[in-house]
């Protein structure tokens, strides 16, 4: 006999970990620090989630560096549930939970420097749990350890997650996650199914989880540059860009491979509402980094990386020009490398001659 699971239950079951045996002797306060494209939004859901509960959540304490971004989240979703740093200091000192999203290796590290300060500076009494939810090169992530653990109380996980920004404005992501047991335990309540569906548990090393992160961003990069070479062959050849995305949704009916399909065939590459290109060539060079450092070749990566460069350089010459639509590339611009290769516009399919192939 069949037994239908509630969402709750559902959510329960994907999480690998026994509920505590006992009632926290506290209520965690919760810190965000980066709400960029994937930030804001899990930034947005954890708010909201964590409000709704009944033990009394405290408002979401977050910051970003660049505050416009802090305060559209708090007239999204209402002074009760977000208030705003003023500082990291602040957000170290008051916080149990402190979870980051940031843009790249170095800002991670600046901060983490400056979450260490704060610790030394208030050494906390109890338990605080760092949760590093960006995309790093897997040898980042025990410099960070060194750093946090090196104050009293504080501890280290990474937790990167896989979606796309629509996936995460739906509560889906895949979250990973790697380090100490009982904090990936606390964690893994608190984000599923907050802002994620699903964890994996990669164990105690910390640098597991950024190294499966690799992993599944080279599939997905891998799946761009297979997008971009056909979307491109089908405008040489006279089929067209609209048959690809048909046959995409009806062959790899993956969402994130039609959000991305859909990208390419119209020339949506907003990368203020996807991934930004930079992001994008940041994460193929730490894929080659590890290709190299396992001796474990990726050459469809090589390649992407060159098309991305290419892609970044149409469009930075667009910008100087005055020419160009978005302000940020996504990564689905890829294409334009692709194009130009074969002696098409980058960035700008309208411009293609259209091949008609008679009967």
């Amino acid at each position: 006999m069949s037994t239908l699971l509630s969402p709750l239950q559902a959510a329960q079951d994907a999480v690998p970990y026994s509920r505590p045996t006992s009632p926290k002797l506290h209520v965690s306060q919760i810190g965000f620090v980066g709400l960029g494209n994937m930030g804001y939004l899990m930034a947005q859901n954890l708010a909201k989630h964590s409000a709704a509960l009944a033990n009394g959540s405290p408002p979401l304490l977050v910051w970003n560096r660049t505050v416009e971004k802090a305060e559209r989240l708090v007239k999204a979703v209402g002074q009760d549930k977000v208030r705003i740093a003023q500082n990291l200091e602040q957000v170290v000192r008051e916080c149990d939970v402190i979870i980051t999203n940031l843009v790249n290796d170095a800002v991670v590290k600046d901060n983490y420097l400056k979450f260490t300060e704060a610790l030394k500076n208030s050494p906390p009494t109890r338990t605080k749990i760092f949760v590093e939810t960006s995309t790093i090169y897997p040898s980042l992530a025990g410099d960070l350890d060194k750093l946090i653990s090196s104050n009293p109380h504080s501890r280290l996980i990474t937790c990167p997650v896989f979606g796309t920004p629509a996936v995460a404005e739906k509560a889906q992501l895949v979250i990973i996650m790697s380090g100490d047991y009982r904090s990936k335990k606390e964690i893994a309540y608190l984000l599923v199914p907050a802002v994620g569906r699903k964890i994996i548990d990669l164990g105690g090393n910390l640098e597991k989880a950024p190294t499966f992160k690799l992993i599944g961003n080279s599939m997905i990069l891998g799946t761009l540059e297979v997008l971009a070479e056909a979307y491109t062959l089908a405008e040489k050849s006279g089929i067209g860009s609209e048959n690809v995305h048909n046959l995409v949704k009806e062959i790899l009916p993956a969402p994130g491979t039609i959000a991305y399909s859909d990208r390419m065939a119209h020339d949506k590459f907003d990368g203020t509402t996807g991934f930004a290109i930079d992001g994008g060539i940041k994460d193929a060079s730490h894929i080659r980094q590890l290709t190299a450092e396992h001796n474990s070749p990726m050459p469809a990566i090589d390649i992407a990386h060159q098309h991305l460069l290419t892609a970044r350089a149409v469009h930075t010459a667009n910008k100087q020009a005055g020419k160009a639509i978005f302000g940020t590339l996504d990564w689905s611009g890829i294409v334009a490398g692709t194009r130009v290769a074969a002696g098409l516009d980058g960035l700008d399919s309208q411009k293609h001659e259209r091949v008609v192939r008679e009967d």
